[in-house]
């Protein structure tokens, strides 16, 4: 079997962070997505990964490399245009040849992995086969409508009047007969080709077409406050380990990681959280659930449910709760010579401040 994991999509409900990296590397943990989602490929017994990518393929690369690092072989797919999850698998028609494969949505965070799913594909290995996730609202989402056996009877996307409440979640298994399937359809009315219409065009001809329904947990880590709650539970699993500076006035309580180059000075800190390799913390109380980024610096800072990625400089800030933010973003006092407030904004942005 072999993956194909795409990474192109502009990522705006992500904005401004999206402005300026790609939505996959956002890092969860102190980790980019797109690295959690290949080792989830790893872990299936995957080596061979194709990476759909678009103008930030650049990018990508550069954190990612040839796979190597992850124990994989990987070879980067360029999509100049995003035309579907199906035109994604036309593109890497080459690359996938007559091979079974999985299609995983690099963007999407299912940390309890897909063994189970991808066990029952291989056993069964039905020409398709979806993963589907129980949810309180499906019209948001692509919605499967199974039959009493088990069997796909068709795939609704988006529906104002949902006929079931699993939607799909961004892994799918395919044999090569979605190949043929993809050759078959036509866009949609938003000039996509589909893999929903694909896989439909499987169903539609008889082949048989499974879903296997996830219970662990799932996000698609589209927007902030999705990426802010994939953290905090990403963090649930740490463990304690102190590789930097802490110094004896400093309190460390529950799961802290302290990377190395890290310096803890006269701070009270409260796990789960990491301080990233190369951070000064200062002062400051860190709060559980919370991820600073590499070479940040936090001085008489109170922060907690957050994330500060690599190179933040948070001073003098008290009270900060559920905030990410950005890569060399600069957060601190007014000169003193001013009651008020005083912000620079980007598009796209989202500021709450207590009255």
């Amino acid at each position: 079997m072999k993956a194909l994991v795409l990474s192109g999509g502009s990522g705006t409900r992500l904005r401004p962070f999206s402005y300026s990296m790609p939505k996959q590397l956002i890092p969860i943990a102190n980790k980019p997505v797109l690295e959690h989602v290949l080792e989830n490929v790893r872990s299936l017994g995957v080596t061979e990964v194709g990476i759909v990518v678009g103008d930030r393929a650049a990018q990508i690369s550069a954190v990612i490399g040839d796979g190597e690092r992850l124990g994989l072989r990987i070879t980067y797919i360029r999509q100049e245009e995003p035309l579907g999850l199906a035109h994604c698998v036309s593109l890497a028609r080459e690359f996938l040849g007559d091979d079974d494969f999985v299609m995983y949505l690099g963007d999407n965070m299912l940390p309890d992995g897909v063994e189970a799913e991808a066990r029952e594909f291989t056993e069964k290995r039905p020409a398709a086969q979806i993963v589907v996730h129980k949810v309180a609202d499906p019209r948001a989402f692509g919605v499967a409508e199974l039959g009493q056996d088990g069997r796909v009877e068709r795939l609704v996307e988006k529906p104002e009047h949902p006929r079931s409440d699993l939607a799909l979640v961004g892994v799918y298994f395919f044999t090569p007969a979605i190949h043929e399937a993809v050759a078959a359809i036509g866009p949609s009315a938003r000039g996509e080709l589909e893999i929903t219409d694909a896989v439909q065009w499987l169903v539609t001809r008889g082949d048989r077409v499974t879903a296997s329904t996830y219970d662990g947990y799932w996000k698609d880590t589209g927007r902030a406050d999705d990426v802010l709650d994939c953290n905090r539970k990403l963090l649930d699993g740490l463990k304690h380990s102190v590789r930097g500076q802490v110094d004896e006035a400093s309190v460390l309580i529950g799961p802290v990681v302290v990377e190395e180059g890290a310096r803890v000075v006269g701070s009270h800190i409260v796990g789960p959280a990491i301080i990233g390799a190369g951070t000064l913390v200062e002062h400051s109380h860190i709060g559980p659930d919370t991820s600073i980024g590499r070479d940040c610096v936090l001085r008489r800072t109170h922060l907690s449910f957050s994330m500060a990625l690599d190179g933040a400089t948070v001073t003098e800030v008290r009270g900060l709760h559920g905030s990410l933010i950005g890569r060399m973003a600069i957060i601190g006092p007014a000169d003193g010579r001013t009651p008020h407030h005083r912000l620079v904004v980007g598009d796209h942005t989202t500021i709450e401040v207590a009255a």
